[in-house]
């Protein structure tokens, strides 16, 4: 269940990172969501903000539709 949780959180991840300017603010927002959310479902927070920051990196990328 925390695995689903963590998915989902993470994908939400896209939608609010996208409408940055740039890779270091996605990145910094993603980091900063994927910890947080890390932390409420139990883990250490680290691979939270690991995911976090790839996804928000990378979302504009994946999802350029939703932001521009």
């Amino acid at each position: 269940m925390q695995n689903v949780i963590r998915i989902i959180a993470v994908l939400g991840v896209f939608g609010v990172a996208a409408c940055e300017n740039s890779d270091l603010q996605r990145g910094a927002i993603g980091a900063g969501s994927g910890y947080l959310i890390d932390r409420a479902v139990g883990g250490d927070g680290m691979v939270g903000a690991a995911v976090g920051a790839t996804a928000g990196v990378v979302c504009d990328d994946v999802t350029p539709q939703y932001c521009r």
